[in-house]
């Protein structure tokens, strides 16, 4: 199998049923049957692997209307004749063909079961179109809840766009609807008013003009690209680029804005080869040099779609002109350009195969913002930066949500997820190897959809540290360590509480200035300090008690 092998999903499938059985959780949320035919690697999907997609449609702006087919080859990893293929109501699959005889669909709401007439031979790579159309979704606030945005730019020119991070890129078109298989590579052709442009994913391979006043723009995708990675952007867009002299060689930047924002746009997107710089240095190479990089101008605020970057930050530096961390730091860069950006490497480089643990895209990503200020104004700035964003933590559910169901986590799996980073990085307590480790990670699943416990697994391993209860305390649980002391006579007595049992975390304080490692458990613990005093070292995202 490209990307993955059985044996990764075995291990997946059976670290599911592990935690399953001892989760240090429990979610009330009720799912439904349709949650599991979406979040599931179902019968009907884990028989057969992607290959590759033609999605080739026509989007009408005017009536909010798309319709066209997507050919969806596989290669076949056990017999089998019904095939599941993922579409989102309202839209419908109107036909689907296979060696040019027409098959049967049966639905089960978003589910569509395909009955295969052609005997399905172990190791065989066939293909089907999937014929479909309607009127998308259209998002009510995206991105966070997607589907087409439909706006018109300041000139009234048509201005669209997808995003479909959590909800599904089958709000869209028909695809196997699962993080667990990415296609190998992938055609994207779209039919627009000729009027407009249309930038998606890849590399521009052509351009058809037509006789009824559209143009159809073939775009391809050479690398392994997640669902929900796959965009349309529509509008009266102009281009302007660069070329950016990375870790692989020349890499091709451009950059796609509306009409009357150009000036602007190569003044804010000096960011971008910062960006590039900054996170080939801590995370390296860019992970998609075939398929260049780049910005798009978009009707909301950004999504991290592969090698097709959404950009609607106004322009501005920080979050829409905010800094999410009060420290000042945050209005050194655009926030939207370095957080999506970083995305390339967490989240579409390295892909959760199940949303449950989508904390390994967000937690990287928010953690990077910081990073590019380490690369650019130092560490003290890095520090306060990602220390000053606690301010948005929740704590309200576990940043792991519930596996098989598509359900992602809280949304603590940024900020709080960034501050578990950090605490890790301080207790390794040594930047080369800190950056060794998050380079490491991008080769060795370069490319690949893995879970929480590879990732776990991995950090522990090359940090020389055993960090299971340090993970299971901030992703499985909502309580923040208490670091609980008291101090008479110059003896410091402390211990761990608020924690999952066994909890070891080492934790440095200041005493008159200086650094002492203590290593604390749930029991008392006692040694002589020559001060009555004690600051905890806040890079360790813990809380503390002095007590009676």
């Amino acid at each position: 199998m490209s990307k993955k092998s059985i044996f990764s999903i075995l291990f997946f499938l059976i670290s599911f049923s592990l935690l399953a059985q001892t989760s240090l959780f429990d979610h009330s949320k009720t799912f439904t049957k349709q949650d599991s035919l979406r979040g599931s690697i179902t019968p009907e999907r884990v028989w057969w692997n992607l290959t590759y997609y033609h999605l080739d449609i026509t989007v009408n702006p005017d009536k909010k209307f798309i319709n066209g087919k997507n050919t969806v080859q596989y290669k076949v990893l056990k017999p089998h004749n019904v095939l599941q293929i993922d579409l989102q109501a309202p839209l419908k699959i109107t036909k689907v063909i296979q060696n040019g005889k027409k098959l049967k669909v049966i639905s089960d709401g978003n589910a569509h079961f395909i009955q295969l007439k052609a005997i399905q031979k172990t190791g065989s790579i066939n293909s089907l179109d999937v014929y479909y159309e309607g009127h998308p979704k259209v998002a009510k606030n995206a991105p966070w809840d997607g589907g087409f945005s439909w706006k018109k730019d300041n000139n009234g020119n048509h201005f669209a766009a997808t995003s479909c991070q959590g909800l599904g890129a089958s709000v869209w078109w028909p695809n196997k609807d699962h993080m667990y298989d990415e296609v190998d590579s992938m055609a994207i052709s779209v039919r627009v008013p000729k009027n407009l442009m249309n930038i998606s994913n890849g590399k521009l391979r052509k351009t058809e003009h037509h006789k009824d006043n559209t143009t159809t723009y073939h775009w391809f995708v050479n690398n392994p690209i997640n669902n929900y990675g796959v965009n349309v952007n529509i509008g009266d867009y102009v281009h302007f680029s660069e070329k950016y002299n990375g870790e692989d060689g020349g890499l091709d930047m451009d950059y796609y804005v509306l009409r009357d924002n150009l000036e602007k746009a190569k003044k804010q997107f000096k960011d971008a080869p910062k960006m590039m710089k900054a996170f080939e240095h801590w995370f390296g190479k860019y992970p998609f040099y075939e398929d260049g990089f780049k910005l798009v101008e978009a009707p909301y605020l950004g999504m991290e779609h592969q090698s097709s970057v959404t950009y609607g930050n106004k322009y501005m530096n920080g979050y829409l002109g905010r800094d999410l961390s009060g420290t000042g730091w945050g209005l050194k860069f655009d926030f939207i350009i370095i957080h999506e950006s970083g995305h390339e490497w967490f989240a579409n480089n390295i892909t959760n195969i199940d949303i449950a643990d989508m904390w390994i895209h967000e937690s990287f990503t928010a953690y990077s913002e910081n990073l590019f200020l380490d690369y650019y104004y130092g560490k003290k700035a890095s520090k306060e930066y990602v220390i000053g964003t606690r301010r948005s933590i929740q704590n309200d559910i576990p940043i792991i949500g519930q596996y098989n169901v598509n359900s992602e986590g809280s949304g603590d799996m940024y900020y709080k997820g960034a501050n578990m980073l950090h605490t890790i990085r301080t207790l390794i307590d040594n930047d080369k190897k800190w950056r060794q480790i998050l380079r490491g990670l991008n080769k060795v699943f370069y490319h690949k959809t893995v879970n929480t416990k590879q990732v776990e697994n991995y950090i522990s391993q090359q940090s020389g540290i055993d960090l299971t209860k340090v993970f299971d305390q901030y992703l499985r649980t909502v309580k923040i360590p208490v670091f609980e002391y008291k101090i008479k006579n110059n003896q410091l007595s402390y211990r761990w509480n608020n924690v999952v049992a066994d909890f070891n975390m080492p934790l440095t304080i200041l005493v008159d200035s200086k650094k002492q490692q203590l290593n604390p458990t749930e029991k008392w613990q006692t040694t002589s300090i020559n001060s009555n005093t004690i600051k905890i070292d806040e890079n360790f995202y813990v809380d503390n008690k002095e007590v009676e």
